[in-house]
């Protein structure tokens, strides 16, 4: 998953975004400027928008309107230092889905990201399920059957973010924005690598779920019942 984060305390917004990273497998892009953070969001897929309400240039107000008015979706998290029912009132009226007062519990934001990416996707509860496979979005694991199955940081991130698009046809460049943070050019020829690796897990503990390739389109996770 990949997350903006639009915070001009530099070193709230470096907590956040290793917070992030490190505790939830998450890709990162910080702005540091309303104006910087709302380009961002009209030239990159992201699945959360983590946005100060205070910032220079552009607010999170006006960010918020923009990307609704765009028709975009993306769940929207605001961080704000003010808590006045008229000014939430206004946040969610304009389309934000939730916001957090500062100071705030890092956990407690995690939590609140991680929750509104899974409604974003469609799924309210934190354990997902295709086929046999149960990918716990809290606990980070995967079971089949009831089985653990051991699993990379990667590998995981990979089914979890094709677990949330069922039937989707999902593009080698989609994943690499996706699951990196940096220059993802110099990860275009591990993708297949992680694939393969993750087949071969589902396969060793019987799993029918596998991920099929399409030639030159990319990748969907198929479970038995959906194969042809």
């Amino acid at each position: 998953m990949r997350v903006l984060v639009v915070e001009d305390e530099v070193r709230l917004a470096n907590n956040i975004a290793e917070a992030l990273r490190e505790r939830c497998g998450f890709a990162v892009d910080c702005a540091e400027n309303g104006t910087d953070g709302a380009a961002l969001t009209e030239f990159k897929h992201y699945d959360l928008l983590l946005l100060d309400l205070m910032l220079p240039g552009l607010d999170g107000l006006s960010i918020v309107r923009q990307v609704r008015r765009r028709k975009d979706m993306t769940p929207i998290l605001i961080l704000t230092a003010r808590d006045q029912p008229a000014q939430v009132v206004e946040l969610l009226n304009a389309g934000a889905d939730d916001y957090l007062t500062k100071p705030f519990d890092l956990g407690e934001l995690l939590a609140r990201a991680k929750a509104l990416i899974r409604r974003g996707k469609g799924a309210s509860q934190p354990v997902l399920t295709v086929g046999r496979i149960s990918l716990n979005t809290v606990e980070q694991t995967v079971r089949c059957a009831g089985e653990l199955i051991d699993l990379s940081p990667t590998e995981y991130r990979l089914l979890e973010y094709l677990i949330f698009r069922p039937r989707a046809i999902v593009s080698a460049r989609e994943l690499l924005e996706h699951l990196y943070d940096y220059n993802w050019q110099h990860h275009s020829n591990v993708i297949e690598a992680h694939i393969s690796n993750l087949r071969k897990k589902l396969r060793a503990v019987g799993e029918e779920t596998t991920i099929a390739t399409l030639r030159g389109r990319g990748y969907r996770l198929e479970a038995p019942e959906q194969q042809l």
